[in-house]
């Protein structure tokens, strides 16, 4: 065992593939902690402790939304000293994370359309709080637009902590750089992915299984990847896309109104309202 641990201990030479004596990464569980406080934020009454009424919900949201600033702060500051040799302070930290919690009631709008678009969409919903308490893809939804301001606001390593957890609990994987338009329902909702460039318009609705994804991966003289490139589709408004569909390539371009069948393979344009099978 002796000769194991040195063989080992050998191998971490300067590299990316190990923290020692270096700074402190953010921590998953905390990343995680302040997502779902976020959520008690975003529907109290539905993920809170119970009891709260009108007298007392200013103190309880005043409360939560003071420990949450402050913690997502501290988590921005080691996220950008683990991946920068800048020394940010704590203050412009504190700054940053001010400034994405004003975002909250903008979600807030966003996601009661979302909610909306599902109920609407799913006969199976008897009442709103049915989709608040058990849609997965509202934890998808949420996950993914509190993760798209810290990714606009290009904070390191957390937008995707965001949601990759939210894709090991639920199976859909949406880049928090995508750009998703209001009434976005995901029936269902497992092994749906979305890709980082992806493009999604007003009240799209897509089943389990659809992948939003790339053709192909330009790549430089020296064979490497050419990142920042559009290389996933654009879906316009009012799409519906069935279950198992593959949508691929950055110039796709699923018109306004278009249904795409189950199983589809797509790599072309889809003109408006066309149906494909």
């Amino acid at each position: 065992m002796e000769k194991l641990v040195e063989d080992i201990c050998n191998s971490y030479k300067n590299e990316p593939f190990h923290r020692i004596d270096s700074t402190e990464m953010p921590s998953r569980t905390i990343v995680i902690q302040i997502l779902e406080q976020i959520k008690q934020v975003l529907f109290p009454g539905y993920f809170a402790e119970p009891g709260l009424n009108k007298t007392n919900v200013k103190y309880f949201i005043g409360e939560l939304l003071s420990e949450i600033r402050f913690s997502l702060a501290e988590q921005i500051r080691k996220a950008y000293r683990a991946t920068s040799k800048t020394n940010i302070t704590k203050k412009r930290c504190d700054s940053i994370s001010l400034k994405l919690l004003k975002v909250l009631p903008e979600i807030r709008d966003l996601l009661k359309m979302d909610i909306k678009a599902a109920f609407d969409g799913d006969p199976a919903a008897k009442h709103i709080p049915d989709v608040i308490i058990s849609y997965p893809c509202l934890d998808v939804i949420t996950a993914y637009r509190v993760a798209h301001q810290l990714f606009k606001a290009e904070i390191p390593l957390i937008p995707r902590m965001m949601t990759e957890y939210i894709h090991s609990k639920t199976g859909v994987d949406i880049h928090p750089g995508a750009k998703i338009g209001s009434h976005f329902f995901i029936d269902h909702g497992t092994g749906v992915v979305i890709g980082e460039t992806t493009i999604i318009g007003k009240n799209v609705k897509i089943y389990q299984g659809v992948t939003l994804g790339a053709l192909s991966f330009p790549k430089d003289k020296k064979g490497k990847i050419i990142k920042g490139l559009k290389r996933h589709p654009t879906i316009e408004d009012h799409v519906t896309i069935y279950a198992n569909a593959t949508i691929l390539g950055g110039k796709t371009i699923i018109g306004k109104g278009a249904v795409i069948g189950g199983n589809a393979w797509i790599t072309e344009s889809v003109s408006p309202f066309a149906k494909v099978k």
